[in-house]
């Protein structure tokens, strides 16, 4: 397997117990033969229509072989690899990004499958965006108190074409201050180790001072209503 220009960690191994389907949130249909899963990954196939090398590391637990199954579909787009999650050993989101980074190589962008972003060029502009200040999101601006508690609440300032994040929290119990959410992170490589703690609610989070792109919307399917 050739050296990726650009690595993506993808994690598809939680439960979902939101959104309440017999079947994995990424998988829901949204149009005849495109699923949640598809939407979210149109980001990436963007990279790849650019001329880049893209290598996605999924992390799986074995409730999620239809997830596994379904991504063969992208074989001849990706490189693939997958990671098998222990969520006892590793659990949660920081857990599955900790599985994921060993597989990793060059600058490596957090996608999850169930966030959608409404510009699919916004990965590539943020993975440009980590040569200059290491630390990437895409974002999109967001005051409703009860959607900034589900997600990663940013406190951004600045012009559209210059947008800085200020503080950054997960899951907030209070959002107050915050006015945006990212849907995607992008790091240098040489950050990358860091990745987990955008994930935590015990850590500071590494990315106050990163570049924000911002988009017109970032839709979350973790729930039914999404």
């Amino acid at each position: 397997m050739t050296a990726p220009d650009v690595s993506i960690i993808l994690p598809c191994a939680g439960f979902g117990t939101r959104f309440g389907a017999p079947y994995s949130k990424e998988l829901h249909c949204l149009a005849p033969g495109v699923t949640v899963l598809d939407r979210s990954l149109e980001a990436a196939v963007e990279l790849v229509k650019s001329g880049l090398d893209v290598r996605v590391v999924v992390v799986f637990g074995t409730h999620k072989l239809d997830t596994v199954k379904y991504l063969a579909r992208y074989a001849g787009t990706f490189q693939l690899v997958f990671v098998y999650q222990d969520g006892e050993t590793e659990p949660g989101l920081d857990g599955a990004i900790r599985c994921a980074l060993p597989m990793t190589q060059g600058p490596v962008a957090l996608v999850l499958p169930d966030i959608v972003v409404s510009d699919v060029g916004s990965l590539l502009a943020a993975l440009r965006e980590t040569k200059v200040a290491g630390w990437s999101v895409v974002a999109a601006r967001e005051r409703d108190p009860g959607v900034l508690r589900q997600m990663g609440a940013l406190t951004v300032n600045g012009t559209d074409g210059t947008v800085t994040v200020e503080a950054a929290a997960e899951k907030p119990a209070d959002p107050a201050g915050f006015n945006a959410l990212w849907g995607i992170v992008a790091v240098a490589a040489a950050e990358a180790h860091r990745l987990p703690d955008v994930a935590r609610r015990d850590a500071d989070s590494p990315l106050a001072g990163a570049r924000a792109l911002m988009v017109e919307r970032i839709v979350n399917y973790n729930t039914t209503e999404g």
